[in-house]
């Protein structure tokens, strides 16, 4: 292929993100599918797939239609305009929660009665369950529903995002018509109602057989279910993006702006919508015209719907169906630290750097002990951190506010425009405010998806910064489910990089001089160009060479051109990309040299890694970037180089135990699709995520 034109590719060689994107949901998927997963996994696992659907529709779906209305005419990576794109998208996602519905139905349903805890239908009941479902109706969940009909005096109801409702069809006497009737199955009542026997039944199939003080003639009645689901408009920064430049906005205007985003979201166009298959053809077409909907978004589940809710379907006991438990343990460096001694924490990061590995090491007697430490100890100035997302509860937000409340100099960014989280995080904010921190709520056109914290310790007269990079978010929660890297460190290259970052994102005003950092959007595009490039050379000259990276996922259309031309040179390419990814491995003449796996595990792979060969002088860079156009041009990230020896030592033997896995990594073909890996007659299985799980185990027992 030639190498002078900036579109030397043809758009075959790009996968759709889209397709990419479903591609990945159906790994997921394959978890659930799998019978070595224990049964309650796969359960949850289930209910993970009808988040993610949920998550595609509203997001992907609801941005295709959104360029559909707006007449853009663009075209994708791979050729196709937003029209073919959501064909193609609907089409899969279609197909893949006939998958989902089919495995509920019949293997896991099925699986969960042999065991004790069937998810019956109503009419499995006996007359005892009966009774006690009847019961629980007429006690908890009558007082509370509101039936809603649609007549010439009643238009048709708003049905909220996400809900799952009642269409109660009433037939008018001596006539062929019928009056709808809406009644929505309320969210604050548990999903799965537990009934005699150990049996649970679904809400919303109790509230249909017992119906009966709404209407004195139930035998006149059809009940049929639906749910809707309402896309997820683009971030305000992105709309932002395509209005007039020259706009300003007036001060504290980004507040309003996402109040009036949520509102937006709230009422957003309904882009998908489930029905039981019993509706009869002409009330969907009904139903399609009343939520201002296609008839091509009305499909019929032919089981449950909101199979997210699979997620609460967790009796207690049975161990043996369960993963065996996780318990993070405390990374070596920090065990047997004076938890009263707050200076503790930081003689040991002035010993060296320290590389954190969630959920393998805890992040409460790290990060969280860090924080909390800088809020107790006297000699701590100043605290700056960045929160995109945070627990309910938050015991970092408590540290930050017990730490401004003592007179400390608290700076905070609490990016409001975090998809989803823009309501808590506004609260958080107004909270922190309260307690006397200096509040950033993002920063204008950036999306800030840093990962950062800085101390600011008077030791000896002297000032000196103690810094946390990492590549998740401060959520205590979260911790305990993501897979995610960060360092604390004290080296003095590193202070004043850190201190430039957070002056830009307080003060809005882009720094001189990012040290060793690489900062999006200012040098983080160029200076991974940059690092590739050089393996090209490396590779011409004879000396080694190589590229191996750890990301969610990568879709920049002028990195994956790089990675086109390293390979063609001769450089080879290893890429554990957990998600979508865009580019096309292992194709003769193009990308021969580059292999793409996907690892996928009981923890959400979320850690960022990239290692450049460097003729045999390996680097290793970690952050909060992925190779996505957003993250290296229209957000605030940052990608530290390790220079610590045994923190290179520790992410190449993390890099490798992912290699190496043999049965929870997808390998990418030509065409784009993956398939899993299985080990050898005879062979070990070699599970990453448990592969950690063990070795910090090991760890702990002989540091014990």
């Amino acid at each position: 292929m030639t190498t002078d034109s900036k579109e030397k590719y043809p758009p075959e060689v790009y996968i759709n993100r889209e397709l990419s994107w479903l591609d990945f949901a159906r790994r997921v998927l394959e978890l659930a599918e799998d019978p070595n997963v224990p049964l309650l996994e796969r359960v949850k696992f289930a209910g993970i797939m009808g988040m993610i659907y949920d998550e595609f529709a509203m997001k992907r779906i609801g941005g295709l239609r959104s360029q559909i209305e707006l007449g853009n005419r663009h075209t994708s990576a791979d050729g196709l305009t937003p029209e073919e794109e959501l064909v193609a998208a609907r089409a899969e996602l279609n197909r893949q929660w006939q998958i989902l519905r089919q495995l509920v139905t019949s293997d896991l349903r099925p699986a969960l009665a042999r065991v004790g805890i069937p998810l019956l239908d109503y009419e499995q009941l006996d007359e005892r369950q009966r009774a006690s479902a009847r019961e629980y109706y007429h006690e908890s969940v009558e007082p509370i529903i509101t039936p809603l009909s649609v007549d010439v005096s009643h238009p048709f109801p708003f049905i909220s995002n996400l809900s799952l409702n009642l269409a109660v069809l009433r037939g008018q006497p001596g006539t062929s018509q019928w009056r709808f009737i809406r009644v929505k199955v309320p969210p604050n009542r548990p999903r799965w109602v537990p009934v005699d026997g150990g049996a649970y039944v679904p809400l919303e199939q109790v509230m249909a057989h017992n119906l009966h003080g709404i209407h004195a003639h139930p035998s006149d009645w059809r009940i049929h279910f639906f749910r809707v689901t309402r896309g997820a408009k683009d971030d305000p920064w992105d709309r932002l993006h395509h209005a007039d430049e020259t706009a300003v906005l007036g001060p504290g205007s980004l507040i309003g702006m996402v109040s009036a985003e949520l509102t937006a979201r709230r009422f957003a166009g309904v882009v998908h919508a489930q029905v039981s298959d019993s509706m009869p053809e002409a009330v969907r077409a009904w139903l399609a015209d009343q939520l201002h909907t296609e008839l091509e978004d009305i499909v019929d589940t032919g089981g449950l719907l909101g199979t997210a809710d699979l997620l609460g379907y967790q009796p207690e006991g049975f161990t043996e169906l369960r993963d065996p438990p996780h318990v993070p343990v405390t990374h070596p460096r920090l065990r047997g630290l004076n938890p009263y001694d707050p200076e503790a924490i930081f003689a040991e990061i002035r010993r060296g750097d320290i590389l954190l590995h969630h959920p393998y090491h805890s992040f409460d007697t790290s990060v969280l002990h860090f924080l909390q430490s800088a809020a107790r100890d006297p000699q701590v100035l100043a605290i700056k951190l960045t929160i995109y997302r945070t627990s309910k509860g938050s015991p970092i937000i408590q540290t930050l506010t017990d730490a401004a409340q003592r007179g400390k100099q608290v700076a905070v960014l609490v990016e409001i425009t975090a998809r989803f989280d823009e309501a808590p995080n506004i609260a958080w904010g107004e909270r922190l405010e309260q307690a006397g921190a200096h509040v950033v709520y993002g920063m204008e056109r950036l999306k800030t998806h840093v990962k950062l914290g800085m101390v600011v310790r008077e030791e000896e007269g002297q000032l000196r910064r103690y810094v946390h990079f990492a590549t998740g978010n401060y959520h205590t929660g979260t911790a305990r489910l993501y897979e995610d890297l960060g360092v604390l460190s004290c080296a003095p290259e590193l202070g004043p990089a850190v201190a430039a970052v957070f002056n830009e994102i307080t003060a809005a005003v882009p720094g001189q001089d990012y040290g060793p950092l690489l900062v999006g959007p200012h040098n983080l595009r160029r200076q991974f160009i940059e690092l590739i490039r050089r393996e090209v050379e490396h590779a011409r000259s004879g000396r080694p060479c190589g590229i191996r990276a750890k990301m969610n996922q990568l879709q920049d259309k002028k990195i994956i051109r790089e990675l086109y031309d390293a390979s063609q040179a001769g450089v080879p390419i290893s890429l554990n990309v957990r998600g979508l990814c865009c580019l096309r491995a292992g194709v003769e003449g193009l990308s021969e040299n580059i292999r793409v796996f996907s690892t996928l595990g009981r923890f959400l792979e979320h850690g960022r890694i990239y290692r450049f060969e460097n003729g045999g002088q390996p680097e290793f860079f970690v952050g909060s970037a992925d190779w996505m156009k957003r993250n290296l041009d229209s957000r605030m990230e940052t990608i530290v180089p390790i220079a610590a020896k045994p923190l290179k030592t520790e992410l190449e033997h993390i890099m490798a135990v992912y290699e190496a896995d043999n049965c929870t990594a997808w390998d990418m073909q030509p065409d784009g699709k993956y398939v899993r890996r299985r080990p050898a007659p005879g062979e070990a299985r070699r599970p990453a995520q448990e592969t950690f799980i063990r070795e910090a185990d090991d760890q702990a027992e002989i540091d014990g």
